[in-house]
């Protein structure tokens, strides 16, 4: 599996023109070597694949990484002295390096130390990280799997009078019970007019009866990330409320069966934006429909209205339409769905109907 990723990578370096990248980041790196952990580096030439690591992690690589040759630099020794005579000694004369992980200050020793070129690797990795194989997705399923039981029983925790920060620390400690690792991201938990707010995190503001609740939440399994949405109310809902549920679970539902492949994302998007747009409420939804999930939160494809890419199959990417609306409140439906050659296969199970809870 890892000698497939590392031979798209170099197919792709070829094209770039690189004779090695450097991999610091922890998604990139493990994605291509299987290790678990971090603080450690990937140095992939044409011809050899280097892991370089300190002795908290050499036991550990040697265990998980089987592709490479395992390196050891002690911590007397900088690690870009190290990595300058590998270079040497490898005649690299163009690096490729993570823009988005790489800082000025790294990058400025990096060019003042290093005999080579650095070359921006302009998400070469992440576009091969895209489509997901048969391993990841089983991943996935596991970490969508986690979440929606955390749901269940979540739904039977919530009581009227809670804080926010209650539901959220339980609705995290649920999740790393059931076998979760961390969280995808900090969980998004947010009631009554609080609920307007598309990513409030979880305050100290008690829940009552007649709000909306929106829970917005995922796990990291195995590596992987889940990402979903449910929005309940605590009591029984108006009218207004019950319209505007409604009508994010139809542009929810009706987005879920674009997705397949050849779709340009945009297009995708527009069904749901429009729908809501349709019933008078295309200022209350302003984010894109959803974005790739996989190893991160936020991957590629963005789901959006300025997306012209054309989905795949293998891609797994969030379906969250919602609307918020300033002093009254909001609804956010969100389903993780891998996309097939037969269309959008949704991953969270978790019922879409709105529950009522006393």
């Amino acid at each position: 599996m890892f000698k497939k990723r590392i031979a798209k990578l170099r197919e792709a370096m070829g094209k770039k023109k690189l004779d090695s990248v450097l991999l610091m980041g922890d998604p990139n790196r493990n994605y291509l070597s299987g290790f678990t952990g971090n603080e450690s580096f990937s140095l992939i030439t044409q011809e050899e694949a280097f892991f370089i690591t300190d002795s908290r992690f050499t036991e550990q690589a040697s265990e998980q990484v089987k592709d490479y040759k395992i390196l050891e630099y002690s911590k007397g020794m900088s690690f870009v002295d190290f990595l300058s005579d590998l270079i040497d000694k490898n005649n690299i004369k163009r690096l490729g390096f993570e823009e988005n992980i790489v800082s000025y200050s790294q990058y400025v020793v990096f060019n003042s130390k290093l005999n080579c070129q650095l070359v921006p690797m302009e998400g070469i990795v992440e576009e091969i990280r895209i489509v997901k194989d048969d391993d990841e997705i089983k991943l996935m399923e596991g970490a969508a799997a986690i979440a929606d039981k955390a749901f269940a029983h979540m739904v039977n925790f919530i009581k009227s009078g809670m804080t926010e920060r209650e539901i959220g620390l339980e609705l995290e400690f649920h999740m790393k019970k059931l076998g979760a690792s961390a969280l995808s991201f900090p969980s998004i938990v947010a009631s009554g007019v609080r609920s307007s707010l598309p990513h409030g995190e979880a305050t100290e503001k008690v829940i009552k009866r007649g709000e909306f609740l929106t829970l917005d939440f995922g796990c990291i399994y195995k590596e992987y990330c889940s990402d979903m949405t449910r929005t309940v109310v605590i009591g029984e809902p108006s009218r207004e409320m019950l319209k505007i549920y409604n009508i994010v679970l139809e542009a929810e539902q009706l987005a879920l069966k674009e997705y397949k492949p050849g779709i340009p994302a945009v297009e995708v998007d527009a069904v749901a934006r429009n729908y809501i747009s349709g019933k008078g409420y295309g200022k209350n939804f302003g984010h894109s429909l959803g974005h790739g999930v996989g190893r991160e939160i936020h991957e590629a494809p963005i789901i959006g209205y300025k997306n012209n890419r054309k989905l795949e199959s293998g891609m797994v990417v969030s379906d969250e339409p919602g609307i918020y609306i300033p002093g009254f409140g909001g609804v956010r439906i969100e389903d993780l769905l891998v996309v097939t050659e037969d269309g959008g296969r949704v991953l969270s199970k978790s019922p879409k109907n709105l529950i009522c809870i006393d």
